[in-house]
């Protein structure tokens, strides 16, 4: 049988050959990583899913992971900034898309954006509520937690700058609405995010207020 394929000469990780690597199939390991962990935390959780679980889930090598991701830990924060982005650019096309509607109208709808999620991310709510947790009880770990959350809140607060103004309040910093809405987006759906009719009573109820809110100011 031949040996899975690896990103190095040999399966240690060496960083010559690694910036030797065509960047072209590195982005390729890089991305089968990434599908492959995706799937196994989303299938079996954080916690029970290890490195040589998603090696080989991808067809690669220890060496192949090391060269991409130094942990565990920072494949799962990599899949993190991954969904992240996806949902910025979901949100700015939608600030666009809807530039010229009324400002309650606008607001519902933005609002609706921020705390509503497909089915289909239930799971990565799940993922990320048990990362925190495990994070919680480790400094290192909880820094880098943290150092990712205050990169999306800059993210999205570039969102709110160029697309997004009336969701900054007076007084408030466009950072410092992104710190709070991404913290609240959070908590509602890990409230939310095993359905049913209370989830979604306290759905309505939120972007009630918050659309009302919002159209005011607009």
């Amino acid at each position: 049988m031949n040996p899975p394929p690896s990103d190095t000469a040999d399966t240690t990780g060496t960083t010559d050959t690694a910036a030797a690597r065509p960047p072209r199939r590195r982005v390729h390991t890089r991305a089968r990583l990434l599908a492959a962990a995706g799937e196994l935390f989303l299938t079996v959780g954080f916690a029970r899913t290890s490195i040589e679980d998603v090696c080989g889930a991808a067809g690669y090598t220890r060496g192949a992971f090391y060269s991409n991701f130094g942990s565990k830990e920072d494949l799962l924060l990599a899949l993190f900034d991954d969904q992240a982005a996806r949902r910025m650019a979901q949100l700015e096309q939608l600030a666009a898309a809807c530039e010229a509607l009324a400002p309650r109208e606008r607001a519902r709808l933005l609002v609706e954006a921020l705390l509503r999620v497909d089915p289909a991310e239930t799971g990565w709510i799940l993922l990320f509520l048990e990362f925190r947790l495990v994070a919680a009880r480790t400094e290192a770990l909880a820094e880098q937690v943290a150092a990712h959350d205050r990169a999306v809140a800059r993210k999205l607060a570039d969102v709110l700058e160029q697309a997004l103004p009336e969701l900054v309040p007076p007084g408030a910093s466009a950072w410092q609405a992104a710190a709070v809405i991404l913290a609240a987006r959070e908590g509602l759906l890990a409230r939310t995010a095993a359905g049913g009719a209370v989830a979604e009573e306290l759905l309505r109820a939120t972007e009630a207020v918050l659309s009302g809110l919002l159209g005011r100011q607009g």
